[in-house]
Order: structure tokens, then C-alpha cells, then sequence
């Protein structure tokens, strides 16, 4: 009986060691939480994450050129500007500043034009009033038009997993705070942040191995640029929480972002 456990176990999923998240509320569409992913991960840190419903929450790209700004701001300062109930970093930059990639705002280019190695495009706000509000493109199997573009909001970065399950970064060792955006089965986006450095290429694995419910991700920038916060509108009285950190951003360091995307209630 012994022997016929440990093969039992030894035939698991390398999901199934991993604790699923257990999620906190802040409004109906809304949740957050940090996660610990265990023995699949074992060089991933805890990961903050939050899941949104694109039905009841709508996503903004904001880039300081385009809002008139005589530079970037940190996320504190873009909370307080656009009132958003969460916002992240939305991508890779340059030293002057300028974005890398498609991003557009409003329907109105506010990036430089389409990077021809990354595949990863998160777009939002579909003019035509069919089909999903918010989703993360594969630009190796899915289309998009710059001249035309289909979504108001949208940024381009690298794909991090693909919807086949394959990791779309090298394997190059070097590790970083990392930013993601990824899609679940259900439709909702995911923004997880690590609490901690670590290689793209084991978070793709993790997440792949560790976390079902992901379909696909894309990576952000990382680093010192890798950043997220939540509002202390939303977040109500929460102080003891795991992910207090992230409220208002007083729990975390910051450094001047020249493009960000918020999140705000549908009306």
C-alpha cells in the first residue's frame, strides 16, 4: 500500500503540490493577495497578485509625455493625479524615457512604433462593443493593426508564457522584481508583481507548473521599475494583511515611471 502511495504521488501534477491562493475582496471584480506557490517554485518568491474583471473594471494607459508632464512620476504621485484604485508599471523604456513598443492611450499612439521582438501587446477598452475588455495578445498568433488599432489602451513587452504552456525567455539566470500581466480561464487579468528577485524563465515555469487558472502572461519591465499600488480607497482599514504593502505604496520604494496603466470601476 506504501509503495502503490508513493507512486501515486510521484504521478501528481507539479500543480498539485502547490497551495492554491486565498483570495481577499476589495470590491465585486476586485481581489488581491500574496502568494506563497511552494515546491513547484522553489526559487520563486511570495507574489503579490491581483485578479480584476475587466466587466466591472476598465484599465487607462498614462504616459508623461502624453498627459503634458515635465517627467515621469512615481506611483504615488500617478495615484494622486488620476484617482485610479490601483495602477502598475506598463513596460520597458529607455534612459531618456521613451517608451519601447506600441502603447497607446485613449486610441492616441503614445510609444514609439511596434518592437519586432516582443510578442506580448496588453490591450483594453475595444472600440467595436463586442468581445472581451481587456486581454493579453500573443502577437506571434493573434493580429493587431498600429494604423488601426482595435483597443483604446494597450502596451507592448515581452511574452513571458504562451497558451501552449511554453516559456517565451531565455533561461539566462539573471533575476529581478518582475511585473506580469497575465489572462485566466475565466477571462480576468492578473497583475503580479514578486516580492523578491527572480529569473523570467522559472516565474514561467511556476506559473505554468504552480498556478492552473493562468492561460498565458506577459512580463513587464522589472527592477527597480517593477511596481505596483492599490488605493486606501479600496483597500478600506486592511493593515494586517499580506499585501498591505502595496496600499498607497507606503510599504514599498519607488521610482519615477514614465508610463503606467490604472484601474478604475466601470460606471
Amino acid at each position: 500500500m506504501k509503495v502503490l502511495l508513493l507512486a501515486a504521488l510521484l504521478f501528481l501534477p507539479a500543480h498539485a503540490w502547490a497551495q492554491a491562493p486565498a483570495w481577499d475582496k476589495l470590491a465585486d471584480g476586485l481581489d488581491v493577495t500574496v502568494w506563497t506557490p511552494g515546491k513547484p517554485c522553489a526559487q520563486v518568491p511570495p507574489l503579490y497578485l491581483l485578479k480584476i474583471d475587466p466587466e466591472r473594471f476598465r484599465f487607462a494607459v498614462y504616459q508623461f509625455h502624453h498627459e503634458r508632464l515635465n517627467g515621469p512620476l512615481t506611483l504615488p504621485e500617478w495615484q494622486q493625479r488620476t484617482k485610479a484604485v490601483a495602477l502598475f508599471n506598463a513596460g520597458l523604456f529607455l534612459e531618456n524615457f521613451s517608451y519601447m513598443g506600441l502603447l497607446y492611450s485613449g486610441g492616441q499612439s503614445a510609444g514609439s512604433a511596434k518592437h519586432a521582438q516582443w510578442q506580448g501587446l496588453f490591450v483594453a477598452e475595444p472600440f467595436a462593443p463586442m468581445g472581451k475588455k481587456a486581454r493579453v495578445l500573443d502577437l506571434q498568433a493573434e493580429a493587431f493593426d498600429p494604423g488601426r488599432p482595435a483597443y483604446q489602451e494597450a502596451a507592448q513587452a515581452l511574452m513571458l508564457l504562451d497558451r501552449q504552456g511554453k516559456p517565451r525567455v531565455r533561461q539566462s539566470g539573471k533575476a529581478a522584481q518582475q511585473t506580469v500581466v497575465a489572462e485566466d480561464r475565466a477571462g480576468r487579468i492578473l497583475v503580479i508583481m514578486s516580492n523578491g528577485e527572480i529569473p523570467l524563465w522559472e516565474l514561467a515555469v511556476c506559473l505554468r507548473d504552480g498556478f492552473r487558472d493562468v492561460t498565458h502572461a506577459m512580463a513587464m519591465d522589472g527592477g527597480a521599475s517593477s511596481d505596483v499600488l492599490i488605493s486606501s480607497t479600496l483597500s478600506g482599514p486592511r493593515t494586517d494583511a499580506a499585501w498591505s504593502p502595496l496600499v498607497d505604496g507606503k510599504g514599498l520604494s519607488h521610482t519615477p515611471l514614465p508610463a503606467v496603466i490604472g484601474i478604475f470601476p466601470r460606471q
